[in-house]
């Protein structure tokens, strides 16, 4: 398993917390933006910076992701492509999207910026804060721990 982390929004707590755990758990996390990142010295850990444009980065993790690897992004086409090729996919703030739950979180994304593109203001996300942070972490170890089961067992 491998880490893919859509990085040019995810908060920066939440890159802390994987940062942490691709150590603690000795998993590959690359984190994919069109910007440049300074990530801290681990084995572990890199940064990959594509070029700029719409959905560059979304499109370089889905070429590069395999089945059983992790995603963590908030962007729900990212999240279902990934889906479709056997990733787990968590949202920085602890919602593990599965094919059953992304598409409605798909429809309900496209009927919000049909709404906004009518004029319609439908406000932002809720304030990222601890409670956010820590539903993160505990589904990203609870992951990990499966994982670490998985390979206990002989799984890839």
């Amino acid at each position: 398993m491998r880490i893919w982390v859509d990085a040019d929004a995810c908060p920066r707590v939440i890159k802390d917390i994987l940062y942490r755990a691709a150590d603690r758990a000795a998993v590959e996390t690359t984190l994919v933006a069109n910007q440049l990142l300074a990530v801290p010295p681990s084995r572990y850990i890199r940064a990959l910076q594509v070029p700029g444009g719409f959905d560059v980065a979304d499109g370089k993790i889905v070429e590069m992701l395999a089945a059983g690897d992790l995603v963590v992004t908030a962007d729900i086409p990212l999240a279902a492509l990934a889906i479709e090729k056997g990733a787990v996919v968590l949202d920085p703030r602890g919602e593990q999207y599965t094919p059953s739950t992304i598409r409605e979180r798909l429809s309900m994304r496209n009927f919000m910026e049909s709404l906004r593109n009518s004029g319609v203001e439908t406000g932002g996300p809720a304030a990222f804060g601890q409670a956010e942070r820590q539903a993160f972490a505990k589904q990203l170890d609870r992951l990990l721990a499966a994982h670490v089961a998985k390979q206990a067992k002989g799984g890839a």
